[in-house]
């Protein structure tokens, strides 16, 4: 694993002109609602390290503009969502508090380029989880209360046409993100064998299970632990982790709704407003 600058360490001004060329065209993106070419060109295509730099302009940016961190998510956890992407390994991203859409709320028109939908497990931590060598007992104690989620997913890119340091980039394809309301303790529940069924329209799109997600949410939790303490950026208390998916993700248009059950957390719901449709 690459060690990572911490964010506070990769600002802007410290980042090589292709780092920022690449931060500009994703952010470029964002702000005109208009998709950008891939930015693997424009960098080494195996170089994590300056594709997590990249990442890091961004967030310092949207920091900078009043934004708030409220935790991560971990991508690329499902190995049919890895297929579909044609990719191979995790990787991480920030969540912001003004990603949130409420649950049962609607996405407005145009909020996103090209959106689409994966149900997982959400943590909310209660303890830091400052080590590098961070365990699934860690996790466990960690732990507040776990949360059905729906991640909306959204790609900067074109067509998302990305490789790994494309989405790395990307933060992520971080879009928003919809929490079930019931907070549910880990006590009892066994999250590698929970069950997800998620539904567009009524029609079931995506099924899985938590063993589907790096072998169970925990894993993935522990992944992510390790990786942000490499960098000097750890998980801490009142973190919200979005765990990665339990099955494939499917693409979202105008009008539809999602209804996603993951046996022993619940049931979230989210929906797309039509074209036109003002938030």
């Amino acid at each position: 694993m690459a060690v990572l600058a911490p964010l506070e360490e990769s600002m802007p001004h410290t980042a090589s002109p292709a780092v920022v060329k690449a931060a500009d065209l994703l952010e470029e993106a964002t702000r005109t609602r208009a998709a950008c070419p891939p930015v693997r060109t424009l960098f080494d295509a195996g170089d994590l390290e300056t594709a997590y730099a990249v990442q890091q302009v961004n967030v310092r940016r949207a920091l900078d503009a009043g934004r708030r961190i409220v935790g991560r998510k971990i991508g690329l956890t499902s190995t049919a969502v890895q297929r579909q992407l044609g990719v191979d390994q995790p990787d991480f991203g920030a969540l912001f508090a003004d990603m949130a859409v409420p649950q049962g709320g609607e996405v407005p028109a145009g909020r996103l380029l090209q959106p689409k939908v994966e149900a997982e497990v959400a943590l909310v931590l209660a303890e830091d989880l400052p080590h590098r060598e961070c365990t699934v007992v860690d996790v466990l104690r960690a732990v507040d209360f776990a949360l059905p989620a729906l991640e909306i997913v959204d790609s900067r890119i074109a067509g998302w046409d990305i490789s790994l340091v494309d989405t790395v980039a990307d933060n992520a394809s971080c879009g928003l993100y919809v929490l079930g309301g019931t907070p549910v303790p880990l006590s009892g529940l066994d999250l590698r064998s929970v069950s997800m069924t998620m539904t567009r329209n009524g029609e079931t799109v995506s099924q899985g299970t938590g063993a589907d997600c790096l072998g169970s949410p925990l894993n993935a939790a522990v992944w992510l632990a390790q990786a942000l303490a490499e960098r000097g950026d750890p998980l801490r208390a009142g973190d919200l982790v979005l765990t990665g998916a339990l099955g494939p993700m499917a693409p979202a248009a105008p009008c539809d709704v999602f209804d996603a059950h993951i046996f022993g957390l619940g049931s979230v719901q989210v929906g797309f407003a039509q074209e036109g449709a003002q938030s």
